[in-house]
Parts: structure tokens; C-alpha cells; sequence
């Protein structure tokens, strides 16, 4: 392979194994949690197993794509390939969670008030929900789940989202500190990020046990505990795969990979952080607040 400084030039790389990996690797994981979550003795071991090889090509793949970019094989025109690509991700993750806002807001504003015999719903409330109260939150007129209590908003999730906004000014801060050049300016903010993220993380599954144990909220506690968990978990998930590539990142700024004009390895993750913390915001909002 030979270095290319072209501006116009543009590296296509050889053929890689990494895309299938990471397909045998989605395809086990969510095969093991499907049936996890269905009881299935094995759907656990399978879905860890599939975890395992997503971090196999997660690692394989930057590996692949750093060496690739310290080789100098990257031109302003992949450069542009690379924004386009990271700008098209995230709206893909904007619908991805409009979806389950979507979904929630249909459950909450029409199928509930439905039920409880508004609108359409008149029939169905008399004939078969006649005792059901549209109330939220709910589990619905099965009451599924049995009863269970609410997170209040104002304990860890507010706490969780003061931490989120502190790591968008502190990611902020480090972006400012690595186009002054300023290393460990650039070292501390962008470590902090991640202290940051992995406290949240911390906060989230303390809050899913206190949720499990003693509040009898689970993710079978009706369409109120799927949508809670639904949302948050997906959102964490966002957030724990956002720390590594921060991690990623923080390694690469102490190697000296970056410099103030070629850092976009930096400013794509600086971007997706960012989005996870407005969508916490909207999650802070319509799951916990209202």
C-alpha cells in the first residue's frame, strides 16, 4: 500500500473481515437476548458470547482504521467521506430513539386514555376495561407485573444529568485544549469525559437494582417498565460504547496521533457524546419529570 498525500486522492482499503464480524456478532447477541429474556436456559451464555465478539471487532476495527490514519493513507477527500459518514450515524440514532419516544407517547397520550374509555375507546373501556383508571404510570388494566413504584426524578436521575452536561462542557473543553495544543490540558478534560460517563454508568445500575429489588420495577411491569427500560437501557448502552471509543481516543491524544488541523477522530466522538447527552435530556424529561 502506498501512502497517498493528494488531496484529491482516495484510499480504498482491502477487503476486511471486520463488517462480518460485527454481523456474527449482532446476530448472536441479539438471538441470546431474545431468548434470555423469553427463559431460555442458554439465551445468557449466547448473548455474552455475542457481547465478547462486538468488543473483538470494536477493537479490531479501530485498530485497523488508526494505523491506517497514522500511516498518512488518509486525504482531505476520506476526511469528507468520514464527516458525511458520521453526520448520516447519528441521524440514523435520532430515529432509532424518535422511534421509542414515538412509541411512548402512544402509549402514554392515546392508547392509555383509550382504555380508559375516551374517544375510540368507549366500547372497549365498557366491554372488557370498565374498572380501568387512565392514569400514568401504568401497567395496564392486566396489571402486569404486579404493582410497583416509580424512580422519583429528582434523586440519581437528576444527578445523572448534571454528570452528562458537566462531561459535554468538559469534552468541550478538551476539544478547545487539542486545536491550542495544549496536551495535557487536552489529557485531563478529555479523562475527566470519561470519569464522567463511567460515574453515570455506575448511578444507572444502582438505580436498575434499586428498581428490580425494591421497587418491583422490571421490564415486565407492564408498558410503563418497557418503555422505562427500553429507553434508559438503550440510552446506557449508547453511553458505555461513547466511553470506550472516549477511552480509545484518550489513548491515541497521548500517543500524539492528533494535531489542531487533523482530528477527526476526536471531533466524531466529541459529537456522538454530545448527542447522547440531549437525548438524556429528553429522556430526563418525558420519562422521569412528566
Amino acid at each position: 500500500m502506498a501512502h497517498t498525500h493528494d488531496a484529491n486522492a482516495y484510499y480504498v482499503p482491502h477487503g476486511s473481515k471486520w463488517p462480518a464480524v460485527g454481523t456474527i456478532g449482532l446476530f448472536t447477541t441479539m438471538l441470546g437476548a431474545a431468548n434470555w429474556l423469553n427463559e431460555v436456559s442458554w439465551g445468557e451464555p449466547v448473548f455474552f458470547v455475542g457481547i465478547s465478539i462486538l468488543v473483538l471487532m470494536l477493537f479490531g476495527w479501530f485498530g485497523t482504521v488508526i494505523r491506517e490514519s497514522v500511516g498518512g493513507f488518509y486525504s482531505k477527500q476520506v476526511d469528507a467521506s468520514f464527516r458525511m459518514g458520521m453526520m448520516w450515524f447519528i441521524f440514523s440514532e435520532i430515529m432509532f430513539f424518535a422511534a421509542f419516544f414515538g412509541a411512548l407517547f402512544y402509549a402514554r397520550a392515546l392508547v392509555v386514555p383509550w382504555l380508559g374509555g375516551e374517544g375510540d375507546g368507549v366500547m372497549t373501556n365498557a366491554l372488557l376495561w370498565s374498572n380501568f383508571e387512565p392514569s400514568w404510570p401504568t401497567n395496564g388494566p392486566g396489571n402486569i407485573g404486579g404493582t410497583f413504584e416509580t424512580i422519583p426524578a429528582w434523586g440519581l436521575p437528576l444527578l445523572n444529568t448534571m454528570l452528562l452536561l458537566l462531561s459535554g462542557v468538559t469534552i468541550t473543553i478538551a476539544h478547545h485544549a487539542l486545536r491550542a495544543g495544549q496536551r495535557k490540558a487536552l489529557l485531563f478534560w478529555l479523562g475527566a469525559t470519561v470519569l464522567l460517563g463511567a460515574t453515570f454508568l455506575f448511578y444507572q445500575v444502582t438505580e436498575y437494582v434499586h428498581a428490580y429489588h425494591e421497587l418491583n420495577l422490571t421490564l415486565g411491569s407492564g408498558i410503563y417498565g418497557s418503555t422505562f427500560f427500553m429507553l434508559t437501557g438503550f440510552h446506557g448502552l449508547h453511553v458505555t460504547l461513547g466511553a470506550i471509543m472516549l477511552t480509545v481516543i484518550w489513548l491515541r491524544c497521548a500517543k500524539g496521533h492528533f494535531d489542531r488541523d487533523n482530528h477527526f477522530g476526536f471531533e466524531a466522538v466529541a459529537w456522538y457524546w454530545h448527542f447522547v447527552d440531549v437525548v438524556w435530556l429528553g429522556l430526563f424529561v418525558f420519562v422521569y419529570v412528566l
